[in-house]
């Protein structure tokens, strides 16, 4: 597949004929990447620039966006969120709705209402979750780059798992405005790429402020892709104790990677973090109080498909009970437990208590180093129905939570491939507002481990 920095370079009739030849991919791909076959119309009336893939809670005018959720089948999106103008100014487009988890709840990409999607690598695997779609397309050769959003590694755990770039910026340097809200102190856009480059490139598109959200960073951009120099060297942190808890093939992949990093000349130390299961708990308690807050907007009233015929309390209960999956009202009910009157100091408090912790930890690192090294997930892509219950599933998330927690920017990048053939990922973790040296991180260890896809 053509990269994006080479796309950007071609004529229109070039563009065209790339965009010809993704949507007859597309019809003829098996693995659920996205949620609907592109026609040709589709091909004139989404737009003539770089193709690119789009999550389907991301608004596109005139586009469905449903949140892979039979809440919002049928709701046309009136306007584009600001990530997308800043495609379209950029000279790429919106180019087909990448399936996901409902809402973005979930790690695997089969909560979906639209069905599952399959990681290219083994379709018996998954893709990772909750941007499943946007990884599975642009390793499957039927996307050039996506879009993804990264609440608590949604973009880097299924980049991961695919073998993959993703990258979740510092919060607030990328615009939330026409992005459907998961959890609103958490949600970033990110870019799924092919390569480091690919994913600076996308990331300087859509960074900057946005006066349309309020929680965007009023602060100077610079663009990153002109100063990428993998030849800065750098002090990178490895957090010892997370690393003790994953898989040996994992183990394996950070080996190699800190080896590599050594022998590009940069320095390694080595650190401890809070316990995992105090940043997972921190993590859902929070992520699930703003969810039940976001969601109770789909009543049927304003928004979703109106169910019940029984007055406005039946209305309610038929609505978000048919409309919401399993892991959906899950997630919701917790949120509202945790609000309620009784548990909110016992909980929501104690946990954002947690979260500063969390972030007071990661400052500490940060006087020492300049990036940090760490696994994205215990394992490579489970086979499906390895998690049991939902626990063992949030179990998946132990090791990107916790940067979305401090608002912090990270990317994860592929390493080697195991015994079995599916990807390793690894992540490098920045500070906040400090791309710039993540990307040069990065770029370094994409040279040194020179991952073969």
């Amino acid at each position: 597949m053509i990269t994006l920095k080479e796309a950007l370079k071609l004529n229109s009739d070039d563009i065209k004929k790339l965009r010809e030849d993704l949507a007859l991919n597309i019809k003829q791909s098996n693995i659920g990447a996205y949620v609907e076959q592109l026609t040709n119309s589709d091909i004139t009336t989404s737009g003539e620039g770089v193709p690119i893939a789009i999550k389907d809670i991301i608004n596109v005018k005139e586009w469905n966006i449903t949140c892979c959720s039979n809440i919002l089948k049928g709701y046309i999106s009136p306007y584009d969120a600001t990530v997308i103008k800043n495609l379209r100014e950029a000279g790429l487009s919106p180019f087909g709705r990448a399936n996901m988890d409902e809402f973005a709840m979930g790690s695997s990409t089969d909560t979906s209402c639209y069905g599952k999607t399959l990681n290219p690598h083994n379709i018996n695997k998954t893709a990772g979750g909750s941007s499943g779609g946007s990884a599975a397309a642009v390793a499957g050769g039927i996307a050039v780059a996506a879009l993804g959003t990264d609440t608590g590694g949604s973009v880097r755990q299924p980049a991961a798992y695919c073998g993959v770039v993703g990258m979740k910026p510092t919060y607030g340097r990328v615009s939330r405005y026409g992005v459907t809200a998961y959890s609103s102190s958490l949600d970033q856009v990110g870019p799924v790429t092919q390569n480091v480059e690919d994913a600076a490139i996308l990331y300087d598109i859509i960074s900057g402020h946005d006066p349309l959200d309020s929680t965007s960073a009023n602060v100077d951009y610079e663009a990153i892709t002109p100063k990428l120099d993998a030849n800065k060297k750098l002090t990178i942190a490895v957090i010892d104790n997370f690393v003790d808890q994953a898989s040996p093939a994992i183990k394996k992949g950070f080996d190699k990677a800190v080896k590599a990093l050594e022998e590009a000349g940069h320095t390694i130390v080595h650190k401890n973090m809070l316990d995992t299961d105090k940043i997972l708990s921190s993590y859902y308690i929070v992520a699930t109080a703003e969810a039940s807050a976001n969601l109770s907007r789909y009543d049927g009233v304003r928004y979703g498909n109106r169910k019940g015929e029984g007055g406005l309390k039946d209305m309610y209960i038929q609505t978000k009970s048919q409309g919401f999956g399993d892991e959906v009202q899950k997630r919701i009910m917790l949120g509202s437990f945790v609000l309620s009157s009784g548990y909110y100091d016992a909980y929501y408090i104690k946990a954002q208590k947690v979260r500063h912790l969390i972030k007071d930890e990661y400052e500490a690192i940060f006087n020492q180093a300049d990036l940090i090294l760490s696994p994205v997930a215990p394992t490579t892509a489970p086979e499906f129905g390895t998690f049991k219950t939902s626990l063992e599933m949030y179990l998946s998330d132990i090791y990107t939570i916790s940067v979305n927690l401090a608002g912090l920017p990270a990317i994860s990048l592929p390493i080697e491939k195991d015994e079995d053939g599916m990807p390793v990922g690894l992540q490098l973790i920045g500070r906040a507002y400090d791309e710039q040296t993540l990307f040069n991180g990065a770029l370094s260890l994409e040279k040194s481990v020179n991952y073969k896809k």
